[in-house]
């Protein structure tokens, strides 16, 4: 009930004043004789064989301006993703800060609860809440970095990326990706698609550091930072955007690209993917 209250709220029927957290009323001024810093934030459980483009992305398309920390909530007992972290913590990139943090499985299922322990604590000047389906390839993040400094709405997100098709479980780009850890690009001639938004969604969330820490994500009710039994859909995205009172701003960001993906393993059903025009009318 709690879920359909808050779904709910968000549309409008509840003042926002009621939930909504005390967030800096001034973008704070821009850094001064450093470079901005970004934070990129995923949830992994069985996904190991999409995060480990993910994680390539980074070695492989190396950030030259921006520093990058990259931070990945995991289980212990998805042994898949931490043989693969585990590899990807001796890959030394020198603007990447590699970032682990272990949950118990069912603090890792309610994804809100591990993005609002990752805006309280970022230093980041801007976090990027993200999915790791998301790869950041050429010029991504230097093209991330230089958009944001000149920013001060308090989230933005990437007006247009890049998308596979819908994959099929035996499609060799996922059977790839379960091979043992290793660096590994997704090939470009399997043809992406443009895919435009028209607000901040699920992995195309950024915010400014400061609203992060004061707001946290969700980290206002409750209810979104209890664990729960099993991987819930996250409706809280929505509800996110409603307590910070923005749907967030429009970017350019190049090399932002995303594998969309028939099999979803962390439900542990072989369920569909929405389409695109139906996923934002749901959030």
């Amino acid at each position: 009930m709690q879920e359909t209250f808050f779904r709910l709220a968000a549309s409008g029927i509840v003042p926002r004043r009621f939930f909504a957290p005390e967030l800096p009323p001034e973008p704070p001024a821009p850094p001064a004789g450093r470079p901005l810093e970004l934070e990129i934030v995923s949830h992994c459980w069985r996904y190991s064989h999409l995060l480990v483009y993910q994680l390539s992305s980074l070695v492989l398309f190396p950030p030259e301006k921006t520093p990058v920390t990259m931070t990945v909530f995991f289980s212990p007992e998805d042994p898949d993703t931490v043989a693969l972290l585990d590899f990807f913590a001796r890959q030394e990139v020198a603007l990447v800060r590699w970032n682990w943090q272990a949950l118990e499985k069912t603090r890792l299922f309610r994804r809100a609860l591990g993005r609002n322990l990752a805006a309280r604590a970022t230093r980041a000047d801007w976090i990027w809440f993200a999915d790791c389906d998301v790869v950041f390839r050429e010029g991504a993040l230097d093209s991330a970095g230089l958009v944001l400094a000149t920013r001060d709405e308090r989230l933005v997100f990437p007006r247009r990326h890049l998308v596979t098709a819908i994959l099929d479980p035996e499609d060799p780009v996922l059977i790839r990706g379960r091979d043992a850890p290793r660096l590994l690009d997704i090939d470009p001639r399997i043809g992406f698609i443009p895919e435009v938004r028209e607000k901040a969604v699920g992995a195309l969330q950024i915010v400014r550091g400061d609203v992060a820490r004061a707001g946290g994500y969700c980290g206002t009710i409750p209810f979104y930072q209890r664990p729960v039994p099993k991987w819930r859909r996250t409706h809280e995205d929505r509800v996110f955007r409603w307590l910070i009172g923005t749907h967030g701003t429009p970017v350019e960001i190049s090399g932002v690209h995303r594998i969309r993906h028939r099999s979803k393993g962390r439900k542990g059903d072989h369920s569909l993917p929405s389409s695109p025009g139906r996923r934002s009318a749901r959030r």
